[in-house]
């Protein structure tokens, strides 16, 4: 049996922002957010607002927060709460993860990242490389934006320490073979080093079922607060030397790598977000999604080049595309005068638009997620026509 559609009146009753009119076409950018999640921030600052580790009532609830918000990181990544580590966004904690890995790697030793990666799980890589004498070497894709596997069966090898890839590219919207990469990874015995910053807000994450050994994702991109989160491997965590003040605790494993104080504010928020997907369901949020994006591509004017998938088979509903005359900023510009939100750029997919030679002006990107309705499509086809 399909899943059932959510109610959209219901669902975006839930967000203040969409009462303003814009087509907040701009989700892969950044999600708005529920007012649950907004309530969650105000009222730990209002209320519970201390320190950790103290002998009074508000430290004691901070702490409990803090607890909470791993276990909850654990269930929406399907691993251990020692396994979750919070920091200020994905790129920071991917910067802080790969140095600590890098303490482990020698000189020779070989990095493979994909040209479907956001750039924040391509420069920590460059830059570890360069510090280490290691060798950073690029997957390629085809021209539909599907990575090639075949051309990442011939970069592995012997000397591969990490493949590092997306699970849903953030400009093409195209979904990766997750357990095939993990599988190629551990066969060559490399880690597999997972993005899935753009794919969180559109799909369920297990990290058991995918195998992987590091993940990380970024709650702003799912509902939530400026945050970073990510997973790894309670042996590999432990494996690994942390750059760490002194006094800071070494267990629970995770919490090693969360250098100083976290927003205690945005873990409460954290919270809130996961459970409101909880309570709405990821059968409900894919067949809307899926619904809107054959909306999209259906009704996408002639005057507008795609680039990447023409179907919903194999991606997610985030579209990048050019029209015919217009330079990508200029369309923003146009489309945000008649209160439609879109992006514009390389989105830091340096590699996937520099292969389709789409730089330095890029694409436009229209992404869509669950609070989007049938009519936000139908403005934004109906404006592009009109341009």
């Amino acid at each position: 049996m399909a899943a059932a559609a959510p109610d959209i009146a219901s669902v975006r009753s839930h967000f203040p922002a969409l009462a303003s009119g814009v087509a907040f076409l701009d989700g892969p950018g950044g999600t708005q957010c529920p007012e649950t999640v907004i309530e969650a921030i105000s009222a730990y600052l209002r209320e519970t607002n201390a320190n950790l580790g103290g002998a009074f009532a508000a430290s004691r609830q901070s702490d409990e927060l803090v607890e909470r918000a791993h276990a909850t990181a654990a269930r929406f990544l399907g691993c251990r709460p020692e396994e979750t580590i919070f920091g200020a966004n994905m790129t920071t904690l991917n910067f802080a993860l790969t140095r600590a890995l890098g303490r482990t790697l020698e000189r020779g030793g070989e990095i493979l990242v994909t040209r479907l990666d956001h750039d924040g799980n391509v420069a920590p890589w460059l830059e570890l490389g360069r510090d280490l004498g290691l060798h950073v070497d690029v997957v390629d894709i085809r021209d539909d934006t599907t990575l090639d596997l075949d051309d990442l069966e011939r970069r592995l090898g012997t000397h591969t320490r990490v493949v590092a890839f997306p699970l849903a590219s953030n400009a093409f919207g195209t979904v990766t073979d997750a357990a095939r990469i993990v599988e190629l990874a551990h066969a060559a015995g490399a880690l597999a080093w997972a993005d899935a910053v753009h794919y969180a807000p559109h799909g369920p994450i297990d990290v058991r079922e995918l195998g992987v050994d590091v993940l990380l994702c970024s709650p702003y991109k799912f509902f939530g607060p400026h945050l970073g989160l990510a997973f790894g491997r309670d042996d590999l965590l432990r494996s690994w030397r942390p750059y760490k003040v002194r006094p800071a605790a070494d267990e629970p494993t995770g919490h090693r790598f969360e250098t100083g104080t976290l927003a205690h504010e945005l873990l409460a928020g954290f919270v809130a977000a996961v459970d409101y997907l909880d309570g709405l369901g990821w059968d409900a949020i894919r067949a809307h999604e899926c619904a809107l994006g054959e909306r999209f591509l259906d009704g996408l004017p002639d005057r507008c080049a795609l680039y990447g998938l023409a179907t919903m088979d194999g991606r997610v509903p985030t579209f990048a595309f050019g029209v015919e005359g217009l330079a990508p900023r200029e369309v923003a510009e146009r489309l945000g005068e008649r209160q439609i939100a879109v992006w514009d750029g390389d989105y830091y997919a340096v590699e996937g638009m520099t292969r389709l030679g789409l730089e330095p002006e890029g694409a436009v990107r229209a992404g869509f997620v669950h609070y989007n309705t049938f009519d936000e499509v139908d403005r934004l086809l109906a404006a592009l026509r009109e341009l």
